[in-house]
């Protein structure tokens, strides 16, 4: 009988396993299930570009379907309600599934409501950690745009995603400048980090110098060590320092696991996310993994304000090869390399980009961090993300983790 094996999630996570475990194991061997909530997969670090208008949903997305179809893997457009580990079930707005291996790619909560007026639905604050929230983060922007004003661009205490915000800051201040606005919209940055560059990792070679060189040769201000409390709609509050005037504010909030995760027995920690062995298999249900943003992962240091362990596209994939290996182990194939996760980012400035590769994130590392500034960067970021949309919509994985 093949083993049964569901996995929940159409992002990089899920997608990735279901790949990788096919080239592994065939259909007489394996039975694959993705379960999503959407019929789309979207290509998240995109957003940014989305925002700003220089890309469509439909740009950086395609179905899900399809593209699983050519791997022999189902797909059904399900939500997850709870899992029981016990019975090996899944249930899910269309009823149970049965499993003998589970694996969590369900990504995250964005946990908004951290910050008082951080919208999309209740406050005059924006995000960028989600498609419905970076279509309405363009829609703010091109009021800005018509009539600027202050901006205050940033990330909550606790975040993790931190790079989204320093690309949107960069990437904003071109855009003013190329339609000669710059000079009537102050430009501030409010960061958790101790320090520019940190990005949950501690930094980063000379990544620390290049930012704070880059925010002011811009004229961008920036507070580190910062914590945002509240969002209205002429300014961002923060502790310590007062109101900030912004008459668009962007700010990227901590995360949390899904609720259908959070409350299924002991799946989760406190916070929602699944804790995991190196393997990222469940140490008290083995035959539950989980993957990506999902996974439990704590700080790499202590900081005077909140900084989370980052989470990437990239670290994804790194999780989520391993996790299949390790199933894949279990019908005879060979064990998985394990080894620490390696960050690779390409930081889009507007007018050029900044490539980041760190191994492992945590430190001590066992190699110099590679920080490389040129506009070829950013010409190589744009191409990623075509050949990489391609060639998943395709059934076929591209090797490598660039532009994340």
């Amino acid at each position: 009988m093949p083993l049964r094996v569901v996995v929940v999630g159409g992002s990089f996570g899920g997608l990735t396993t279901a790949h990788q475990l096919r080239r592994r194991l065939s259909a007489r061997d394996c039975e694959i299930t993705l379960i999503s909530a959407t019929d789309r997969f979207t290509f998240i670090p995109s957003l940014p570009w989305v925002a700003l208008g220089r890309r469509s949903l439909e740009q950086i997305s395609f179905p899900l379907a399809p593209a699983l179809g050519r791997q022999a893997v189902s797909f059904a457009q399900e939500t997850l309600l709870r899992c029981d580990p016990e019975r090996r079930v899944v249930v899910t707005d269309h009823g149970e599934r049965p499993y003998d291996v589970l694996v969590l790619a369900t990504g995250h909560r964005s946990a908004n409501e951290a910050v008082a007026g951080l919208g999309p639905g209740d406050g005059p604050g924006h995000s960028l950690m989600s498609p419905a929230e970076a279509v309405e983060l363009r829609q703010a922007l091109a009021a800005v745009l018509d009539d600027p004003g202050p901006l205050v661009i940033g990330c909550a205490p606790g975040a993790s995603c931190i790079g989204p915000a320093y690309e949107f800051a960069f990437e904003v201040d071109h855009l003013l400048r190329r339609r000669n606005r710059r000079h009537r919209a102050p430009i501030t940055f409010v960061t958790p980090e101790p320090h520019l560059g940190h990005m949950g990792m501690g930094g980063a070679g000379h990544v620390r110098r290049l930012l704070e060189d880059a925010f002011e040769d811009r004229g961008i201000r920036y507070r580190t060590s910062a914590a945002i409390t509240q969002i209205t709609p002429s300014a961002v509050e923060v502790e310590g320092l007062g109101q900030l005037e912004a008459r668009l504010a962007m700010v990227i909030p901590p995360l949390a696991g899904v609720a259908a995760v959070a409350e299924s027995g002991q799946l989760a920690n406190p916070k929602g996310f699944v804790v995991v062995d190196e393997r990222y298999r469940h140490p008290v249900h083995p035959d539950i993994y989980a993957v990506g943003v999902a996974v439990a992962l704590p700080p790499v240091e202590a900081t005077p304000v909140p900084v989370n362990f980052p989470k990437t596209g990239d670290m994804t994939e790194q999780m989520a090869t391993v996790a299949a290996a390790d199933i894949a182990a279990r019908a005879g194939g060979p064990p998985p390399l394990v080894r620490d996760l390696a960050a690779r980012c390409i930081l889009d400035m507007g007018d050029r980009a900044v490539y980041l590769s760190v191994d492992p994130v945590r430190p001590p590392r066992r190699r110099i961090p590679t920080v490389s500034e040129g506009r070829h960067w950013l010409w190589a970021k744009r191409a990623f993300e075509r050949a990489y949309l391609l060639s998943a919509a395709r059934g076929r994985r591209l090797p490598g983790g660039l532009g994340w």
